[in-house]
């Protein structure tokens, strides 16, 4: 039977009320396979192909017929785009050999579908799975139709352009890409000398290692060059100059911007070039997991940095500090709609908190800390020393974590602001609740008049913000540096080893103490 007369059955068989497990694209699509001479040829070879691309490939072919696509003006255009490898933090080689690829006439056209869609794939939804390398993680992932979408680019010529819609094309993305780019070209031209720990290094003093520091922040661009002649040229001393360069190379790295040049500001001065380009990259991968609509109205707040900023219009109008989950109680990767603000609300300890660090304490700390017990769960009364502070902010279905004001300021100034039990404390609550709810005056009155009377009160926002909690330990900042954290949580070897990267960063040097008393979320 050829295609005309399967196509008359169909309409035919469709017309009598017969009904058919088939679809008539599914039948036409089975006549194409009968009906080439490549079909049972390409469906062995495609069974050779990586297993995570076969069945695109498979459905890529049927979209075609299971015909050849492949021509020199295609091939050409599908180099162009794998030539951009290197701005996504990905090596062209890992996707494609072509000389390999030609080398086999008669299965090069199936073998290079699959290294194309092996390219997309990663470019539209990274590497690994996120869920594979994080032990929480929920949010919204990227969903592309990869078969039709490369299908629908030939036809169109549009083969890398579509290849590069694939990638993030968000201004944090986009930025993040230039940064791994420049960083790639520092590694080209010879890095940066290693940095070796000693002595801290104060302003005013002399130190043989004063060279090669001058190097390192004229490579990253914390020093012009111009600058960084100069001063080298003025020997070992530490001066003003030069302090005011570690100063905006501690910022861009989540230190104390006090010109010391201690213990925290060595470890990151030993990253090398290599390293934090590889980082880069594995913030890249994040970034592809993550669905590319974003909500113009939404909360991030970036873990790694203890920052959490408020977009607005889809443009970022405010931004404080937080305290976030420490090392043995992380704060996860999680994507949820904001609910509500409760003013001045009680704290229901978590079981596991209660057990471990507050019921071993006995009758006396519970009533000096203002809570009690009801059915066996520990709460603490609302007020000026409750955990939740003057405001929480709650998250729909969000395994208990939530943000929220503290009693304890302190941890604020400090750098390493990882020290909660998982939860999120906001610096300013207060303010920030306010800004939230500043578009309704109605609200608004309603959570001043609660702070007034310091009544507990639950304000429902009456529309839909997304709270994206993110680990990022490389990203762009407002002055379009590349900024670094590092990695606090381990995720980023973690992810490392999976990915097969070797990276060797920093450890984390804790600038403070665990506040005393502190027991919050």
């Amino acid at each position: 039977m050829n295609r005309r007369e399967l196509t008359l059955g169909v309409a035919a068989a469709a017309v009598a009320g017969a009904a058919s497990a088939q679809t008539v694209p599914a039948q036409l699509a089975q006549a194409n396979a009968v009906n080439s001479p490549y079909y049972a040829a390409y469906n062995d070879q495609i069974g050779r192909l990586p297993q995570g691309v076969q069945a695109d490939v498979r459905a890529f072919y049927e979209l075609n017929g299971w015909r050849p696509v492949w021509n020199a003006d295609r091939l050409r255009k599908l180099n162009d785009a794998s030539n951009r490898a290197e701005r996504h933090g990905l090596a062209r080689s890992d996707f494609f050999d072509f000389v390999g690829l030609a080398a086999d006439p008669d299965s090069a056209d199936v073998r290079t579908t699959g290294a194309a869609m092996g390219y997309a794939k990663v470019l539209a939804n990274g590497r690994v799975r996120p869920e594979s390398v994080e032990e929480l993680w929920e949010m919204q992932k990227n969903v592309v139709d990869l078969p039709g979408g490369l299908n629908d680019a030939m036809v169109q010529n549009k083969v890398v352009e579509w290849f590069e819609g694939l990638a993030p094309t968000d201004i944090g993305y986009s930025n993040l890409s230039a940064g791994y780019v420049r960083y790639r070209r520092i590694i080209r031209n010879g890095g940066w000398p290693r940095f070796r720990a000693g002595a801290s290094i104060e302003p005013g003093s002399s130190d043989t290692r004063v060279p090669i520091i001058i190097t390192r922040l004229v490579a990253e661009g914390d020093m012009s060059e111009a600058d960084g002649a100069r001063l080298t040229a003025q020997g070992l001393v530490y001066g003003p100059e030069l302090e005011t360069a570690v100063r905006s190379f501690q910022a861009r790295h989540g230190l104390a911007p006090d010109g010391r040049i201690g213990a925290g500001t060595q470890s990151s001065l030993g990253a090398s070039a290599e390293d934090r380009a590889r980082q880069i990259a594995l913030n890249l991968e994040r970034r592809r997991w993550l669905k590319r609509e974003l909500s113009p109205e939404r909360i991030e707040v970036n873990t790694a940095a203890a920052i959490m900023v408020y977009w607005k219009d889809g443009r970022p109008v405010h931004s404080n500090r937080v305290v976030c989950g420490a090392p043995a109680t992380q704060t996860p990767s999680l994507e949820k709609p904001f609910a509500s603000v409760v003013a001045n609300p009680p704290w229901y300890v978590p079981a596991g908190i209660a057990r471990r660090e507050i019921l071993p304490r006995g009758p006396a700390y519970l009533a000096s800390q203002n809570m009690y017990v009801q059915n066996g769960t520990v709460i603490q009364r609302a007020g000026p020393t409750a955990a939740l502070g003057y405001v929480k902010f709650e998250l729909r279905d969000s395994y208990a974590i939530f943000l929220h004001d503290t009693p304890s300021k302190a941890a604020f100034n400090l750098s390493t602001r990882q020290r909660s039990h998982g939860c999120v404390r906001v610096q300013n609550a207060v303010e920030f609740a306010r800004i939230l709810l500043s578009p309704d005056p109605t609200l608004l009155s309603q959570f001043d008049t609660a702070q007034q009377t310091r009544e507990t009160k639950r304000i429902q926002t009456g529309r839909e913000i997304s709270v994206r909690l993110l680990y990022w330990t490389a990203f762009v900042d407002g002055q379009g540096r590349v900024a670094f954290r590092e990695d606090i949580y381990r995720r980023d070897q973690v992810l490392a080893e999976a990915l097969g990267i070797a990276v060797s960063l920093p450890t984390v040097v804790d600038d403070g103490a665990r506040v005393a008393n502190d027991v919050g979320p």
